[in-house]
């Protein structure tokens, strides 16, 4: 220890990045220890253990955080309908909290000097990193390879860490010719860099990993039905089989949504630093899960609560998730008015899987809030269509004035035109 820099515990993916990054700590003078955390990505666990050690970790540490990335994540993220720019449902956004809590668990036991991690120096994943662990442990060091001069001239691109990894003995997934990275978890995997880089670029059909493409998809679609206690799902059920745990009911979602080719996207997305970036992402159980709840809110919540949530909480949980501020005073009170506003969100929605859509066949809740004969238009159900003339006349008085005012300009020679310029 006398001739180390330090001992630094490396987020370790097992990928051809974080690979390279724990060789060339050592090549600095770290004693680098190697965590992973299983957050349900589809990996040999026992490998990638081996892989770090023959690299030169002196301790790896493997901890399963499923659970908790599920129920204090995920579940949130879906009672609140949290997206990204409309399209991203936030997957990499969402491992990143329980993934730099467990580091800084380990850290702190291990009496680690440094933190550090693969993320690059244009990207979002270094921000979500960087502010959890200080959040968590204000004094902790950071390294951070690729924001490193003699690190990121050395590789200037991933060429030149396959070269490395060849050198050092590494192997690795990734080749020449399929050089995009990926982050899985349990709720998606996601796709970038390489080829991927020209927007204008079809992915590869080999390129996809969770789901079926929708032409090799069944041609006979499936039903299932979901409920939910609270906005939160507590069964699923398809078929004979039945699910009421949690993290088997996302796991099931997910078999589901793969099965059916459901949940794949490719955008062009706004990162937190300014730069944009094409991302491809495979989505199913949570995309299956989101249209789900988004429906039976429709026949559950208040339309006032409704607003207020998607207009706020929504779009501020979004905007927290994405740009890394999970521990802050904000993301605590953004995430105690989900409950409140959940209260009411108790059902069972009926879908049909088919061909990369998901279906809403049908909803139904013992909340009070839907009134079938009331809504009904063969019976007045109670509501006296009268009522509805001084509602419209009370609405109308502003607009009255605003056509008068248009009329009176008009009249004194002056043109009423909107705000696009068009003749009123």
């Amino acid at each position: 220890m006398s001739a180390s820099k330090g001992r630094v515990l490396l987020a370790y993916s097992g990928g051809l990045d974080t690979s390279c990054i724990l060789a060339w700590l050592i090549e600095e003078g770290y004693e680098v220890y190697a965590f992973m955390a299983d957050v349900g990505q589809e990996e040999d666990f026992e490998a990638a253990r081996k892989k770090a050690l023959a690299v030169g970790a002196k301790k790896f540490f493997l901890e399963d955080l499923k659970r908790e990335f599920v129920t204090e994540l995920i579940y949130p993220a879906v009672q609140a309908n949290a997206i990204y720019e409309n399209v991203y449902l936030l997957g990499t956004s969402l491992a990143r909290p329980v993934i730099a809590r467990g580091m800084i668990a380990v850290a702190d036991k291990e009496g680690c000097d440094f933190v550090s991690h693969g993320c690059t120096g244009k990207g979002n994943d270094q921000v979500r990193f960087e502010l959890a662990f200080y959040g968590l442990k204000p004094d902790i060091k950071v390294v951070a390879p690729w924001r490193i001069p003699e690190f990121y001239h050395r590789f200037a691109g991933r060429q030149a860490l396959l070269a490395y990894a060849a050198e050092k003995q590494i192997p690795v997934q990734q080749t020449a010719a399929k050089p995009w990275s990926t982050d899985e978890n349990l709720f998606h995997i996601s796709y970038e860099a390489g080829i991927l880089e020209d927007p204008d670029t079809t992915p590869p059909v080999d390129m996809w990993k969770l789901t079926a493409a929708v032409e090799d998809a069944p041609t006979t679609p499936e039903r299932i039905s979901i409920e939910f206690t609270a906005g939160l799902p507590v069964k699923v059920t398809a078929g004979t089989d039945t699910y009421t745990d949690g993290v088997e009911i996302f796991l099931a979602l997910n078999a589901l949504g793969r099965k059916h080719g459901i949940g794949r996207i490719d955008i062009v997305e706004n990162r937190f630093i300014g730069v944009k970036s094409r991302g491809c992402y495979e989505s199913p159980g949570a995309t299956i899960l989101r249209a789900a709840h988004v429906d039976l809110e429709g026949l559950t919540l208040d339309r006032n609560v409704r607003a207020l949530r998607d207009q706020f909480l929504t779009v501020e949980l979004s905007r927290i998730l994405y740009n890394g501020h999970f521990f802050t005073p904000e993301r605590e009170f953004v995430t105690s008015a989900i409950p409140a506003s959940q209260r009411t969100v108790n059902g069972v929605v009926r879908l049909k899987l088919y061909k990369g859509n998901v279906v809403v066949e049908g909803r139904s809740s013992a909340e009070g809030l839907y009134d079938e004969k009331e809504s009904s238009m063969d019976e007045l159900g109670g509501f006296e269509p009268t009522d509805t003339t001084g509602f419209i006349q009370i609405e109308s008085i502003r607009i009255k004035k605003w056509a008068e005012a248009n009329i009176r300009r008009g009249q004194a020679g002056v043109e009423p035109k909107d705000v696009y310029g068009t003749r009123v």
